[in-house]
């Protein structure tokens, strides 16, 4: 196995200079984040032809070369599984790797199987068992040891491989365009502006109006609280503590104790600036206050979602794909709402391109064509 450690500037700029007209480099990233807000960036893994290299970022400090190779748009950045590996890049390096090529995106939409890792796809297409040896190592730690530095290499050398063997079945099977569109997808879906958090939040739909702008308010809150300390969320207050304060509206200390299943500690740290929020929040007048959100689905409408998800495995099974790369859960429950809707609400980004044509449209024309 070769690899090589970059740990300057002037190493970095020589490497991307030779490397200036290749058509593809695989690409990983190593990164820490168990008790911090943001990812931190520990290594970066770059395989040109048969050789890793291992960059820096803790050394680096020009990133503007690693910039100019994410976005050139002649060399194809091929990344496994790249949701992790994008929230590094967009804070790192205020960049995103495009034209993006996902091995495990490719090899559902070859229906080789769906959320494969990369360890069983390296094993099954080029017949060699990467160990695990490193997967809870500490990337930030330096010196890195060797066996992290071979740890880390082997997640690139053979991901060349892979990419060349599925970019091959893709030409053949006129899927490739298919797989850079859910590479760009994942792009835009990673740059644009993440709804807020509280939609994650089960039994949210329970709130009423004044209740729900409180959660609004109380989970932005969490969110700068969180940022500004480098913590993550849960370490200020949980989501069930975020639900009951909304639903409780407490207006003093007592109320809110009583209300909320956390520690004394955490409580008195916090209480202030809560009782405040909450405050604000109750003076909000009625016209400015969210509608609530929608309820679940109805039995009626979970029987269209199942007859939704019936008929996509045909679909899948016509274009020789995995079923679950086709959509996703919420997609099937976006569908049917969108019936119901007076169609101002934007599309998702991944409806568009082929799924547009070949799983969206013959999906909406069954559904309005059921009689569920």
């Amino acid at each position: 196995m070769e690899w090589q450690l970059i740990e300057d500037d002037a190493s970095l700029r020589e490497l991307l200079a030779q490397h200036a007209d290749a058509t593809a480099v695989a690409v990983d990233t190593e990164f820490m984040r168990q008790s911090t807000f943001y990812p931190k960036e520990a290594l970066l893994q770059l395989c040109f032809d048969n050789k890793a290299w291992l960059i820096d970022p803790l050394k680096i400090t020009e990133l503007e070369p690693l910039r100019d190779l994410m976005t050139a748009p002649g060399i194809i950045k091929v990344l496994h599984s790249p949701s992790e590996d994008l929230e590094v890049f967009s804070l790192w390096l205020d960049a995103l790797p495009s034209p993006l090529f996902d091995t495990q995106r490719a090899a559902a939409l070859l229906d080789r199987g769906f959320g494969m890792g990369y360890r069983a796809l390296v094993q099954e297409l080029c017949d060699i068992t990467l160990p695990k040896d490193e997967t809870r190592s500490d990337w930030l730690q330096r010196p890195l040891t060797d066996a992290q530095c071979q740890y880390a290499a082997q997640d690139v050398l053979h991901l060349l491989d892979v990419y060349h063997q599925l970019a091959a079945e893709c030409e053949a099977q006129g899927k490739l365009d298919w797989v850079l569109s859910d590479g760009e997808d994942a792009i835009n879906n990673q740059a644009a502006v993440s709804p807020s958090y509280h939609t994650r939040i089960k039994s949210a739909w329970k709130l009423d109006s004044r209740q729900l702008a409180a959660l609004i308010a109380i989970c932005e809150w969490r969110d700068q609280t969180a940022r500004s300390k480098d913590k993550p969320r849960s370490w200020i207050i949980d989501d069930q503590a975020c639900l009951q304060l909304a639903a409780a509206l407490p207006t003093d200390y007592e109320a809110m104790r009583a209300a909320l299943e956390l520690p004394e500690a955490v409580l008195r740290r916090y209480s202030d600036q809560l009782l405040r929020l909450l405050s604000e929040q109750a003076k909000l007048p009625e016209e400015d206050l969210p509608q609530p959100l929608p309820a679940p689905l109805s039995a009626r409408q979970r029987g269209q979602g199942k007859y939704l998800r019936r008929e996509a495995k045909k679909i899948a099974a016509q274009l020789q794909v995995a079923p679950e790369v086709l959509l996703q859960a919420k997609d099937y429950e976006a569908l049917i709402r969108e019936l119901e809707a007076d169609g101002s609400q934007a599309e998702p980004l991944h409806w568009q391109g082929w799924r547009a044509e070949h799983v969206i449209e013959p999906l909406r024309q069954l559904l309005q064509g059921s009689k569920l």
